[in-house]
This record gives C-alpha cells, structure tokens and sequence, in this order.
C-alpha cells in the first residue's frame, strides 16, 4: 500500500521541479592558457555567482584554458610552418582530459557552491583537440559534454568535430538542461534537436561578441519555447600573455572581446544584458511555468510541427575512427 501511495502521489504532483530559482552568465576571461590558474578563477567566479543566490552558473565557450583568438597557426593553403607547430604544442598542452583532474576539480567547485555548472573547455582526446561544454549538478557529479559539431572557419583548424552522440539534454530539477555552441546556433536541424529532447535551458556559450548575437538568442527563446542562457568572455589583449603570436592589437588595455551575455525568456523577453564591453556576472529568476505558458500556442515539434510533410532524422552513434570487431 506505500508503494502504491508513493505512486499516486507521484502522479499526482508529476516530476519534481525546482520553483523559480536565479541562473547566472559568467562574463569574463580566463588565464589564458593556464589551466591551474584558470581553475582557480572559475572557483572564484562561481563562488561569487552563488553568492549572488544562483543555482545555475553558465561560463564562456572555451574557457578552460582559452579560446584562441586572432591566432594563424602558421597555416596558409598547402604549408604549416614550424612555429605554428609549435603554437598547436603549446594549446594542446594547456588543453584538458575528460574525464581528467581538471574535471575532478571542477566538479569539487560545483559540489562546493552547490550549484549546476556548464562550462566550455577545450577538450584533448590524442591529438584531436574538441570545443566541448561540460556539465555538472550541485551535488558535482559531472554530468555529460557536448562537442561542438560544427566549428567556424578558421577553428577547423585546431578543433575536430563532435558527433552525434554528444548532444545531450539532462533531466533536472532545475530543468532540461542542454548546450549548443557558438554558430551551432545557427544550424536549424542541431536546434530541432535539442527542441525534440524537450529543452527547457538552453545554454549558448559563444565566442561572438556582435550586437546581432542578442536577436539569435531572443529568436531560439520563442522558437524553442525555452529560457536562453548565453555568455562571451569579455578580453583585453592583457589577458594573452605578452609573447602570444597573433592579430590582436598591441595595446594591453585595447578589448579583443566585448562580451555580450544575456538571458532570455520563452517569450523572447530579455531579462537581462547584453552585457558588454565589461566583466562582469548576469543573474535572473528562472521560472519553469514560463515554458508552458509558451508551449500554449507554439509547440515547435508538437502542435506547431507538421511531420506529414517535415522530417528530421539524427544519428546519434558515436563515429569512432577505428573498430576492433570480436
């Protein structure tokens, strides 16, 4: 008979969710490829976001240890040259393991603070470097990652391509929780993806600092029906070390990142940012009854979706370069 009570009560009140709660964008620069260094400033920054009573704390794409900005690899069409050899040595390096001790420690500062932590990485697995997001809840278990499927222009360079079997969405108390990266964003069948799995907090770390970001993220917000998360490092030159070959101005003080965090609701609302040209911490309250006043007349693969006339097929396999077959 308990057991049958505790199942009409779970019926009753459905799967138990958090209630309005405040979620945080963290906007600033790591030290830049530190990684020791960096993990000492992401404990810093998310201290203080908790501080701030969040339970959610987003960081930037690539934060641990570095996003590699203005940098050429020594590379031009048919030639790499010695000393972008070397460069790639030197970001392979400050590049982290997953699993590995840079996720035990950030899994220490989540459990710590007591807070759901999604943070972008450069993730090394051999000799293939990843831009990945990992995930952990507040009691630091690490969660999952996302790898990034698609990187931009000159990041083919340096990153691999994520598969399939990285697009996670995890059930939460706090929510559906996933992550899309950068100009992933801009790719309409990985958003219906996401959208499928029934996403509720979409996080969106970038690397892109245009005023044009803001109308992307109120767009996913009312076409997923979803609260949008989305934060940028915000850089000056000062924050690469001084020997770091690449295009960025010579003033230390000259920004070479302007940020442009933000949070959005499912109606497309801003609740608050962009944020620019500053470091700095966006917090807002997150209410998951939003979502459903959203869904009420626009479901984008529910009641709005139309699959008698559009399909979507994912594969969500792993597509690993070598097989051994027993």
């Amino acid at each position: 008979m308990k057991e049958l009570s505790r199942a009409i009560e779970e019926a009753a009140n459905g799967t138990a969710r958090a209630g309005p709660y405040v979620a945080a964008c963290v906007q600033a620069a790591p030290v830049a490829f530190d990684v020791k260094q960096t993990l000492a400033k992401v404990g810093d920054l998310t201290a203080d976001a908790a501080r701030r009573g969040a339970r959610l704390v987003l960081f930037p794409e690539a934060f641990v240890s570095a996003y590699p900005r203005g940098a050429l690899f020594g590379a031009t069409v048919g030639h790499r040259s010695l000393e972008g050899r070397e460069q790639f040595r030197l970001y392979h390096a400050s590049s982290i393991d997953v699993p590995g001790p840079a996720v035990d420690a950030l899994s220490i500062i989540a459990k710590t603070n007591k807070v759901f932590l999604i943070i972008g990485v450069i993730e090394r697995d051999g000799g293939t470097l990843y831009c990945s997001v990992l995930t952990f809840d507040d009691l630091g278990q690490y969660l999952g990652k996302h790898r990034k499927v698609m990187p931009t222009g000159s990041e083919r360079l340096i990153w691999g391509f994520g598969d399939g079997s990285t697009l996670p969405v995890f059930d939460t108390p706090l929510g559906r929780i996933g992550s899309v990266i950068c100009w992933e964003n801009y790719m309409p069948m990985l958003r219906t993806a996401m959208f499928a799995q029934r996403i509720q907090i979409y996080c969106a770390p970038t690397a892109d600092g245009r005023p044009t970001w803001l109308a992307s993220m109120q767009h996913i917000a009312l076409e997923g029906r979803c609260f949008v998360l989305s934060t940028n490092q915000f850089c000056r030159r000062r924050d690469y070390p001084q020997d770091y070959a690449a295009e960025l101005p010579t003033d230390p003080d000259a920004i070479v990142s302007r940020g442009g965090a933000c949070i959005v609701d499912p109606l497309g609302t801003v609740l608050a940012g962009p944020l620019f040209d500053q470091e700095g911490i966006l917090t807002a309250e997150i209410d998951l009854a939003a979502i459903t006043r959203g869904l009420y007349d626009f479901d984008p693969v529910g009641h709005y979706s139309r699959p008698d006339v559009f399909s979507l097929a994912i594969d969500v396999r792993a597509k690993p370069a070598v097989h051994f077959d027993r």
